[in-house]
């Protein structure tokens, strides 16, 4: 049963308790009028009614759980959630109904940098896989002279993961590919724009550009910079070369390498994190 009562300042006595939603509190005087300006600084300063319950604890019907940090701030002035907090939004309608308004300040300031970071926080992978084929041509050598030719050619493929959309977005401005129509930029997978997929081959020097050309095959290129000509991607150590240097000047750490880490530049699979 609870009973309402509008006290005067001198009817409330050290240590105060209080019952929120089923959870009862400890805490002083001092501590709940810190902010005189708020809710519950008017509650107990006799400005506004309160309840009751059986035991003769001040009764405030709301969340009594996420009551606890309210408490803590009030004591200490700083705003101090685990690490794994995940009531956020409850937090702030309850400091919203006590009209605390330094934690409200707090708390929105501490949202916005959770946010800043968790769009920062980022993990990054990349695997490289080469296949060789070897081609059989014929090559003209006069009107009527043909001459039978074979070359191998190494094709690349480069499988892209990551978190963040916006380095992905980075990878494809960093890279080109070489057609006959141009540099052409490559494009994250068609509805996963998490992930980046390219494919290149290297021509070699005996297989004549038209018949390159002509199996669809494309060289990529590191797309240049400032002062700078673009650099052709030879092979699988190349390309780890560049995401090293891209990925470490996007605040990237190395994590792990696979199959050998002290050789990094010759790995098939790299894992890159930021925090």
């Amino acid at each position: 049963m609870l009973n309402s009562n509008n006290p005067d300042k001198t009817e409330f006595q050290d240590p105060v308790s209080i019952n929120v939603g089923g959870q009862v509190y400890t805490t002083t005087l001092s501590t709940l009028t810190r902010f005189q300006d708020s809710m519950l600084g008017a509650m107990f300063r006799g400005k506004l009614p309160l309840l009751k319950d059986r035991k003769g604890n001040f009764f405030i019907d709301r969340d009594g759980k996420v009551f606890r940090h309210i408490l803590n701030y009030l004591r200490s002035s700083s705003l101090d959630l685990p690490r794994d907090f995940s009531e956020m939004q409850l937090l702030k309608r309850e400091a919203d109904f006590y009209q605390i308004r330094p934690l409200l300040e707090e708390l929105a300031q501490h949202e916005s940098g959770f946010l800043q970071a968790a769009g920062r926080s980022a993990v990054l992978t990349a695997d490289v896989s080469c296949q060789a084929r070897t081609l059989h041509f014929n090559l003209k050598r006069g009107p009527e002279n043909f001459e039978l030719f074979s070359c191998t050619v190494q094709i690349y493929t480069a499988n892209v993961f990551c978190t963040s959309r916006a380095a992905v977005e980075l990878l494809c401005r960093s890279f080109s590919y070489q057609t006959p129509e141009g540099a052409v930029p490559p494009q994250a997978e068609e509805g996963q724009p998490n992930c980046l997929r390219l494919q290149w081959t290297p021509r070699p020097a005996e297989m004549p550009v038209e018949l390159f050309n002509k199996q669809g095959y494309r060289r990529l290129t590191v797309a240049p910079v400032p002062s700078t000509e673009s650099t052709v991607v030879q092979d699988a150590r190349s390309f780890v070369e560049r995401m090293l240097q891209l990925a470490l000047a996007e605040g990237f750490r190395v994590d792990s390498v696979f199959p050998d880490s002290s050789d990094i530049l010759n790995c098939v699979s790299l894992r890159f994190v930021r925090y």
